[in-house]
C-alpha cells in the first residue's frame, strides 16, 4: 500500500485561526431535530427515531459559549430560512414504493428461476435493493421522512428488522452515539478497537492473529465488510436476546418482545423463500453471495464517510463544538446523480452529521450554503472523488499498523 500521508481536497481557506467553544445555538422546532435545540431537551428513549445529542448533554462537558454558538447559528438559520428541514413525505413515499416493487419483482424472479443455476443472478440486485432497505431505515431513524416520531418508528422497524434482519434498537444507540462524537476514539463505537483499528495507540500491544490483521488491515477492508450484512444481524440478535442488558438492548419487555418477534420472522422468511424455491446447495450459495455483496456495498457507502479523517482526543473535542466536531471529521464524496443513489445520500456527510433530520434529497441543496459558511469562518471543508476517499482511507489504516510492521521486520 502507498506510504503516503492522507490526502484531502479542501477549500481554500483564510489564516483566521480557529475558534474554542460549544454550541449552544437557536432553539430548533420540535419537529426538527437539529441538535441546537436538543441540546436543550431531555434525551429521546432510543427506542424511537434518533437525534444527535451534544457533549452539553454529557456529565461533565464543558458549557457551550456565545462565541461557538455564533459559529452554527447562523448556518441554521439560513438552512431552516430555506425550508430544507421541511419532510419530503411524497418524495419517501415514492422511493419506498420503488424499492418494495424492485423487492418483490426479485422475490418473483427466485420463485420462478429456483430450479435454475440462473437464479444466482439475481442475488446481486437483491444485495442491491438490500442497501437501498437498510439506507431507507438509515433515514427513519434520524426522523428524515416523517415529523410523527410513531411513523418513523414503524418505517425502520419494517425495513430494519423485517427486511434486513437489522435490530432497530441496536442501531439506533450505536449510530446515536456516533454522531454525538465522530471519530472520538473513547465515544464513537464505530472506531473502537475491533477487528480492525484506527489509530497507532489502538495498535499498539496486538499481537497473533490480531496484530496480524492490523498489519494487513489495509488490504483486507474490503474483503472484511463483505461480512458487514451478517454481522448486521449477529449483533442485533445478540442485544435483543441476550439475558443481559448489552449497549443497544430494548429497554422494555415490549420493545425486546416486539424486536425479537421480528427479527425472527425475517430470519424464517428469508430461509422459506429460499428453501422452498430451490435445492438446499443452491439456496446456501444464493444466501452467501447475496449476504457478502450486500456487506461489500454498505461498507463502500460508510468507508469513505470519516476513516482518515481528524480523531481528536478529548480537549481537542470539547473545544472545537458542534460545528467544527461534524465538519472537520466528516468527508464528502464528489459525483453525481449515480453517486448519490448508490451511496444513499451518505456522501453528503458533512451535511448529514450538521443536519441529521435533514431529509436526503434536501442534503445536495444544503451543500453550497455549507460550503460557503465554512469558508467565511475558515473551516476546513473536505471534498474528495469516490475512488480518492478509499484511497485516503486505506491509506490511513496501512499507517496505522506500520508501527507493527516495522517491529516485525526489526525483529528478523
Amino acid at each position: 500500500m502507498p506510504q503516503a500521508s492522507p490526502r484531502v481536497d479542501r477549500e481554500p481557506l483564510p489564516t483566521a485561526p480557529p475558534t474554542a467553544g460549544g454550541e449552544a445555538g437557536e432553539t430548533a422546532s420540535p419537529r426538527h431535530t437539529a441538535p441546537e435545540s436538543e441540546s436543550r431537551q431531555p434525551a429521546r428513549d432510543r427506542s424511537g427515531p434518533l437525534r444527535t445529542t451534544t457533549e452539553s448533554a454529557s456529565p461533565g462537558a464543558t458549557v457551550p459559549s456565545a462565541r461557538g454558538a455564533s459559529e452554527f447559528t447562523p448556518l441554521l438559520r439560513t438552512v431552516k430560512g430555506q425550508g430544507l428541514l421541511e419532510h419530503r413525505p411524497g418524495w419517501y413515499a415514492g422511493s419506498i414504493l420503488v424499492n418494495l416493487l424492485g423487492l418483490a419483482a426479485t422475490v418473483v424472479g427466485v420463485a420462478i428461476l429456483g430450479s435454475s443455476w440462473w437464479v444466482l443472478l439475481l442475488a446481486p440486485p437483491l444485495a442491491l435493493l438490500s442497501a437501498r432497505t437498510g439506507f431507507l431505515a438509515h433515514d427513519a431513524g434520524h426522523a428524515q421522512i416523517s415529523r410523527d416520531r410513531r411513523t418513523n418508528r414503524l418505517i425502520q422497524l419494517f425495513h430494519g428488522n423485517v427486511l434486513l434482519g437489522m435490530s432497530q434498537q441496536w442501531w439506533n444507540d450505536k449510530h446515536q452515539r456516533h454522531h454525538a462524537h465522530p471519530n472520538d476514539i473513547d465515544k464513537d463505537p464505530d472506531v473502537a478497537a475491533d477487528i480492525l483499528v484506527f489509530t497507532q495507540r489502538q495498535a499498539g500491544g496486538r499481537s497473533g492473529f490480531h496484530g496480524w490483521l492490523t498489519r494487513h488491515q489495509a488490504w483486507l477492508f474490503f474483503p472484511l465488510t463483505t461480512l458487514e450484512g451478517i454481522a448486521l444481524k449477529v449483533y442485533g440478535l445478540r442485544a435483543v436476546f441476550s439475558p443481559n442488558r448489552l449497549s443497544g438492548s430494548p429497554r422494555s419487555r415490549t420493545d425486546r418482545a416486539t424486536e425479537g418477534l421480528l427479527l425472527v420472522a425475517h430470519l424464517l422468511g428469508y430461509a422459506a423463500l429460499l428453501v422452498a424455491t430451490m435445492p438446499i446447495g443452491r439456496a446456501l450459495l444464493f444466501a452467501l453471495i447475496h449476504q457478502l455483496l450486500l456487506g461489500l456495498h454498505l461498507g463502500m457507502a460508510f468507508a469513505p464517510n470519516h476513516k482518515g479523517m481528524p480523531m481528536p482526543d478529548e480537549r481537542e473535542g470539547r473545544s472545537w463544538g458542534h460545528l467544527r466536531r461534524q465538519v472537520l471529521t466528516s468527508r464528502n464524496v464528489r459525483g453525481g446523480a449515480v453517486t448519490d443513489w448508490m451511496l444513499g445520500g451518505l456522501n453528503y456527510q458533512i451535511e448529514h452529521h450538521l443536519f441529521p433530520s435533514m431529509p436526503r434529497p434536501h442534503l445536495k441543496l444544503a451543500q453550497p450554503l455549507v460550503r460557503a459558511h465554512c469558508r467565511s469562518l475558515g473551516i476546513s471543508y473536505a471534498e474528495s472523488g469516490l475512488v480518492d476517499s478509499y484511497r485516503q482511507a486505506l491509506t490511513h489504516m496501512h499507517e496505522v499498523g506500520e508501527p507493527l510492521r516495522n517491529a516485525r521486520n526489526g525483529g528478523k
